[in-house]
């Protein structure tokens, strides 16, 4: 039986353009080369180097055995709590196996760090106790600023309420072998580190330590992930039909290439959250050189009217639990001439499956589109630009006066620049609380259906390490609302003069300085109070959309 089903619902027009792919990369035989890690499948570049996630579900069982009896010790200590410290794909397959897969009885709470906003620091901060907390720092490279700031705030904690050699008992780390951050972890006495793979990167590497590790101090069976990415691994190898990897990979270039470059997800509660990993491995992997692929999550589905001919449609099917308005969307939406891709999954452990197909697909699409799809080039404009405004205020200790109000007017402008195959996207670096996310969607559901185009929403700084790459790197048809706001209570960064509120605002400013230099649409606004913002900024879009 196979891991998952895919089906297909397209108009001929572009079915034709599917099988004529397929039948091209079957004779240009694209699956045994992409497994032989034969770079010339893309742009003859360095992707060769960056192909070790083909070969993770097939890692043996005792690899695993350090992260299970880690998990076990701090089980039995009556360890209530693990904070993962994070960004990208470091903290987004934690957070997608917590959603989904879920904690088991007696296992730790999982909470996630992936942003400088103060406020979701604090809120964590208060919510633990650190004498019953494990802080598990995770950074690929072990030089992300955030992930770095982030430890040295938590760690100053612990050593305050617990002393220097308690603290470091806290504190573990993954990280690939060698990297700055594992030699610190090691001077301050880190209880554990995990290795990395230096071959996997970061949006790659959910079946490795990055995401095996949380999964296991969850309680969840790291090995049965694998044995089901293992199953659609074997499929994906298979170099004709029934190869579900490479029929969806060819299915989001084509479609990209013929104009619907916004694969939207519709998908049951119980998975939806899957659409954030999703989100960044589509986005950052394939939005570069002008070209790309705009993930579209979150949407609430509407009628079929308020889609525009740049959409296709991912139906996520949930075998253990069926959703029949989803199901209905996604018919209505067949009916009306979109193309739908219908995905099913048997069960909540088919993340380990979905997470191999979706790596595979997104690889076969960037071989479609002729882009390196393991390269992120245009994120590392924007931490540039950071560095040096974190450097100047490291000097200075003054942060210029460049707060832009929310004016009607301005708002209205930005909007009237949204036009057919344009996505609106708000970029948040705010507080990424319910509140506030129901807040950002329902403004985003304003101007989908007024203006009937695609509609994004990114908290302030994680969006920057996923679809950041896109809105700098891919198609120029983004229009970009970015949210900065007051903190009504900074933390400071030991060590540092800026504190994590600076730090925010000098990430939101070098992002928004990076989009304007690409001639991006864009419009920055300051909030000087969130909560009453969000309320203003929904008047105006509902009165202007």
């Amino acid at each position: 039986m196979p891991t998952n089903d895919l089906q297909l619902s397209l108009p001929e027009s572009l079915a034709s353009k599917v099988r004529q792919r397929l039948g091209a990369f079957r004779e240009q035989d694209v699956v045994r080369r992409i497994w032989d890690r034969d770079p010339s499948v893309w742009s003859k570049a360095d992707e060769d180097r960056w192909l070790g996630w083909l070969t993770l579900p097939m890692q043996p069982v005792d690899a695993l055995a350090p992260a299970v009896k880690f998990a076990n010790e701090i089980k039995a200590e009556g360890t209530s709590d693990v904070v993962l410290l994070g960004m990208g794909g470091s903290s987004l397959a934690p957070e997608v196996i917590r959603s989904i897969v879920g904690r088991a009885e007696g296992y730790p709470a999982l909470h996630m760090i992936d942003s400088t906003d103060p406020a979701q620091i604090l809120s964590v901060e208060r919510a633990i106790d650190f004498r019953r907390t494990i802080f598990l720092v995770a950074s690929k490279s072990g030089t992300t600023l955030e992930v770095n700031i982030l430890k040295q705030h938590f760690f100053h904690r612990a050593v305050e309420k617990l002393g220097q050699v308690e603290a470091g008992r806290r504190f573990v780390l993954t990280t690939d072998p060698g990297s700055k951050l594992e030699q610190v972890a090691r001077n301050e006495g880190f209880r554990a580190i995990f290795s990395g793979i230096p071959s996997v990167g970061g949006r790659y590497s959910a079946l490795s330590n990055f995401g095996l590790v949380p999964a296991a101090l969850l309680g969840a069976d790291p090995l049965l992930l694998l044995d089901r990415a293992r199953e659609m691994a074997e499929r994906c190898a298979l170099p004709g039909h029934d190869n579900p990897g490479l029929e969806l990979g060819v299915v989001l270039g084509e479609l990209a290439l013929a104009g619907r470059d916004k694969p939207t997800l519709l998908a049951p509660q119980t998975v939806a959250s899957f659409g954030g990993w999703l989100e960044q491995l589509v986005a950052e992997s394939l939005g570069k050189q002008g070209k790309g692929i705009i993930p579209i999550e979150g949407e609430v589905p509407g009628p079929a009217e308020v889609y525009g001919a740049d959409r296709v449609f991912i139906h996520v099917r949930y075998g253990a639990a069926p959703d029949s308005a989803i199901d209905a969307s996604a018919e209505r939406l067949e009916r009306a001439g979109h193309p739908v891709v219908h995905i099913d999954w048997r069960d909540r452990y088919a993340l380990g499956a979905e997470f191999f197909r979706w790596e595979f697909a997104t690889a076969v699409a960037g071989a479609v589109l002729g882009v390196n799809p393991f390269d992120q080039p245009d994120v590392e404009a924007a931490k540039i630009v950071t560095r040096r405004l974190a450097a100047e205020y490291e000097q200075t200790g003054h942060l210029s006066d460049d707060e832009p109000p929310l004016r009607e007017q301005d708002v209205t402008a930005l909007l009237d620049q949204l036009h057919d195959g344009d996505y609106f996207a708000l970029l948040a670096f705010i507080d990424m609380n319910d509140s506030h996310r129901q807040a950002l969607e329902a403004i985003r559901g304003i101007v989908r259906d007024r203006r009937k185009v695609a509609t994004t929403v990114g908290f302030g700084p994680r969006y920057l390490h996923s679809t950041g790459q896109a809105h700098k790197g891919g198609p120029s048809s983004g229009v970009f609302l970015v949210i900065t706001c007051d903190d009504p209570q900074d933390v400071p960064v030991p060590g540092q003069r800026y504190s994590f509120g600076t730090i925010k605002r000098l990430q939101a400013r070098g992002d928004f300085e990076v989009l304007a230099s690409r001639g991006r649409r864009a419009l920055r606004v300051h909030l000087k109070d969130v909560e009453a913002g969000l309320r203003e900024l929904r008047r105006i879009v509902q009165a202007s959309a």
